[in-house]
């Protein structure tokens, strides 16, 4: 089968095909939340959007569950926009291009939205449908939680009434998770110096890294991928120092929560240096490609001679200083729990690194359950930068989520799942960036689960999401539903 819309569950593919014909970029949310808002007025139900772009969408309970103590249902309407080189799309206007492939839907070329769209979508089809059983139900489509999570940053407190909430934002279907890491923004900038190339005979070459595997940053963090912003200040400072290559600019990653997956940079040297520039080349791209050959078997490492006009290079010892501090940047796992086996405690994406004519940047996104070590990691970057002459600031700061392993909510999303499956769930807390914490502080007292179903790749051109597992998480979000009480 091809065509999406035969899928089942059905009223969760319509939705999701739906959402997806609306551009949703982080902090450029206007469409899809106005699409939102239809979805709760068309249905006569009573739909409130606050001062940050969150909605809120209220149905009575169905019939006989009157009594039932009231939920949250919550997704975020926003997702990561990622691209492969030579895909045309327009993030601002297009939607998003699917197709089925091996039993999963995947994208064309971009990002799918999976991460949080199927959420979205079990939200609207549970909304529109009169045949579930269910309580009282405010559904929260929250904004902005790619780029900072300021759509739960700004909820009010008592805006949401309902005593347990279900996060439809969970990636494996065997999961249940109560508790996540929290993060920190740590963004640095430097005023650069330029310098005319001392050389008789310059030659302008772009060294590009691409083929990485990419991934979510704080999910993937724990399977080793290579980081492109990392791995090509590894090689620009090898050409530095055995070609005498002079930069000229950086260009790496996007997003914070995306691992990045390219980065290319221009380099200025004399004819002479030509034969050690690709020499060099041969030597690092073989040393990468052997350490990453079981995480990042398409990596790629190319040099091309281009035509350009003299452009002016960094000043020789603030590229120094640069490219130094690039490598040295602390990045992945910095830290395993120590209590909880195989989880991440902290860790660190050097996220996006831009050199252009006046000014450099670097944004790396900081995760950590423990809020004294993600603010130690925040601090060793910012000093680490600093000594390469960057002015650091931290913004940001959202809270982790403290599991709790046993409440009413828990243990009957434990026992619904057992009776389904005939199997336990795994119940643990994750090191990506859930709301929930966020929504606790204003919600004291809520109990908070977090449950969705498999999707893999997310925050890159790779998302896919598994069609049959899909039908999974559907059947046991309806069975939970009719078990609250």
């Amino acid at each position: 089968m091809n065509d999406i819309s035969k899928l089942e569950p059905l009223e969760v593919w319509q939705a999701f095909m739906e959402l997806n014909a609306v551009p949703r970029p982080s902090k450029r949310e206007d469409k899809v939340q106005e699409f939102a808002f239809r979805v709760g007025t068309s249905l006569g139900l009573n739909t409130e959007k606050d001062e940050v772009g969150n909605i809120k969408i209220t149905k009575p309970a169905s019939k006989g569950m009157e009594g039932s103590t009231p939920i949250v249902i919550q997704a975020h309407l926003d997702m990561v926009c990622q691209k492969n080189d030579g895909t045309d799309h327009d993030w601002d206007n297009d939607g998003i291009s699917m197709f089925i492939e091996e039993g999963w839907v995947k994208a064309k070329g971009t990002t799918l939205g999976a991460d949080n769209g199927i959420g979205v979508a079990f939200a609207i089809a549970l909304l529109r449908s009169d045949k579930l059983a269910h309580p009282p139900v405010e559904v929260l489509f929250t904004s902005d939680e790619e780029t900072g999570m300021t759509g739960a940053l700004g909820l009010k407190k008592g805006w949401l009434k309902g005593k347990y909430l279900l996060n439809i934002d969970t990636e494996d279907d065997t999961e249940l998770t109560i508790g996540c890491a929290g993060g920190i923004d740590v963004s640095s900038f430097l005023d650069l110096k330029r310098r005319n190339a001392p050389v008789e005979k310059p030659e302008m070459y772009e060294v590009c890294i691409s083929g990485l595997s990419g991934g979510h940053s704080g999910m993937d963090i724990h399977l080793g991928l290579g980081n492109a912003n990392v791995l090509l200040a590894r090689v620009l400072r090898e050409l530095e120092k055995e070609a005498c290559a002079m930069l000229v600019d950086f260009d790496g990653g996007n997003l914070r929560n995306a691992i990045p997956r390219e980065a290319r940079a221009k380099l200025v040297m004399g004819r002479e240096h030509s034969q050690l520039l690709f020499s060099t080349l041969v030597k690092i791209r073989s040393e990468i490609s052997n350490e990453h050959r079981v995480t990042d078997p398409y990596f790629k490492l190319d040099c091309t001679k281009i035509d350009e006009g003299a452009l002016m290079v960094l000043d020789s010892e603030q590229q120094e200083n640069i490219i130094s501090a690039l490598a040295g940047c602390p990045v992945g796992i910095i830290r395993m729990s120590p209590e909880v086996p195989g989880l991440v405690q902290t860790s660190n994406n050097v996220a996006r690194v831009k050199i252009g004519m006046d000014k450099a940047e670097v944004l790396c996104l900081t995760r950590s359950s423990s809020n004294s070590e993600k603010m130690d990691c925040a601090n060793r970057i910012s000093r680490v930068l600093q000594m390469a002459g960057f002015k650091t600031s931290f913004s940001g700061n959202y809270p982790g989520w403290e599991p709790s392993p046993s409440g009413p909510l828990t243990d009957l999303m434990q026992t619904t799942y057992k009776d389904l499956f005939k199997m336990d769930p795994n119940v643990n807390a994750c090191h990506a960036g859930l709301e929930c914490g966020i929504i606790g502080e204003r919600c004291p007292g809520m109990e908070m689960t977090s449950f969705g179903p498999n999707i893999r790749g997310a925050h890159s051109p790779d998302e896919r999401v598994e069609i049959k597992s899909v039908n999974k998480s559907w059947i046991y979000f309806v069975e939970v539903l009719k078990r609250l009480q």
